[in-house]
């Protein structure tokens, strides 16, 4: 179980890398955000977000319980704001000039490993606190 949390630790820290030019983006330019309301509720959720990651990955290093209830927060706002944790290989598609069915795929990839972490978070949840 310790290898499958370093892990999810490091793609914590893939999804920080990931996160904080569009986190910046969002810091500076506050003021220009979109009325829409579904824009309004992705930059308001992607602020407690980046925090929230920061969280999960020194708590998944150090392994403590509390880290656990942290993704359980997470976890419906990774899905409404797109943020998972295998979501770097969204990017692939673009990287090697690939169609975008791929993209496709590979986002519903990311879609169903959330759900996956969600099932081995609870497991790590229930057999070791």
């Amino acid at each position: 179980m310790r290898l499958t949390v370093r892990i999810f630790a490091l793609l914590d820290i893939i999804s920080i890398a990931l996160l904080a030019q569009p986190f910046w983006q969002i810091i500076t330019h506050f003021k220009e955000i979109p009325q829409e309301t579904l824009s309004q509720v992705r930059v308001v959720l992607t602020l407690p977000m980046f925090l929230l990651l920061f969280i999960s990955a020194a708590g998944l290093i150090i392994y403590k319980k509390f880290v656990l209830i942290a993704y359980y927060v997470q976890f419906p706002i990774r899905l409404i704001i797109w943020v998972f944790t295998v979501g770097f290989i969204t990017l692939l598609p673009e990287l090697f000039n690939l169609k975008e069915l791929w993209f496709d795929i590979f986002f519903k990839i990311c879609f169903i490993a959330e759900f996956f972490r969600l099932y081995f978070t609870i497991k790590i949840h229930r057999e070791t606190f």
